[in-house]
């Protein structure tokens, strides 16, 4: 049974999310169909413990409380994640990656390493930019076209390799053959010599983090490029149900 409160304070910050982590009073209501007392009664509590912060424009915004609970949720969903990370490493005998996206950059938070001796490494914890990345391309692909283009606006789109996208219409191109094909390709984009294939993986229908596999360009273009992104799926949809909301 759920408490209405509660929902409504979700839907409240959620609406928040969706925004880019900003909006004003009209477009939370947009968003949530909930009555302007009714948020406004929800922000003052969500004011007062620090969920969220009231800017000058008078404009409300994600605030820092949500840092020291997201910490240690994206440690859990790490956590939760080895299993099905290992189940990946087993269908390719390559290491594996989970993968999120905070703000303008992608964020490693888990990983299984291959049982190879010559193996990929992404350090968990380590940030890079989402355009040269198979992970961080899934990521983009999953969000409003409109935000993923300003986030390569604001990053620059800069050259890793001689294999780096850095032309935004390319960009384009290559996030709606992601958005089609269901899986997304690092061709020695982001380190020469590494090729990396990622999914989704999704909570509902949204897209909340990605999931790879990564090795030396020639064993990765040795698998079965299909068949090892339909495997792929398949792990990541039983991890993104056992991220997602239990039914009533």
């Amino acid at each position: 049974m759920s408490v209405q409160s509660v929902e409504r304070a979700l839907d409240v910050l959620e609406a928040l999310a969706e925004h880019g982590g900003e909006a004003g009073l009209s477009e939370i209501a947009a968003r949530t169909g909930l009555p302007y007392g009714t948020i406004h009664r929800l922000l003052r509590t969500l004011l007062a413990r620090g969920y969220v912060r009231q800017e000058s424009d008078r404009r409300y915004a994600l605030g820092g409380g949500l840092v020291r609970l997201g910490g240690i949720a994206e440690s859990m969903v790490g956590v939760w994640a080895q299993p099905y990370l290992a189940k990946m490493v087993e269908l390719s005998d390559e290491t594996a990656n989970l993968a999120v996206l905070e703000g303008d950059f992608v964020v490693y938070v888990a990983q299984v390493p291959s049982p190879r001796r010559l193996r990929m490494f992404a350090e968990v914890g380590r940030r890079v930019l989402p355009h040269s990345t198979a992970v961080g391309k899934v990521l983009l692909a999953g969000r409003p076209e409109a935000e993923a283009v300003a986030v390569f606006e604001r990053t620059g789109m800069p050259r890793r390799t001689p294999n780096t996208i850095t032309e935004l219409d390319a960009m384009r191109a290559e996030l709606e053959t992601v958005r089609r094909q269901g899986y997304a390709l690092d061709l020695g984009e982001e380190e020469l010599g590494v090729h990396c294939l990622a999914v989704p993986v999704r909570d509902g229908g949204r897209v909340v983090a990605a999931m790879s596999v990564s090795g030396p360009a020639e064993r990765i273009d040795a698998l079965d490029r299909d068949e090892l992104a339909e495997g792929m799926r398949k792990i990541a949809s039983q991890f993104g149900d056992e991220l997602g909301p239990i039914a009533d």
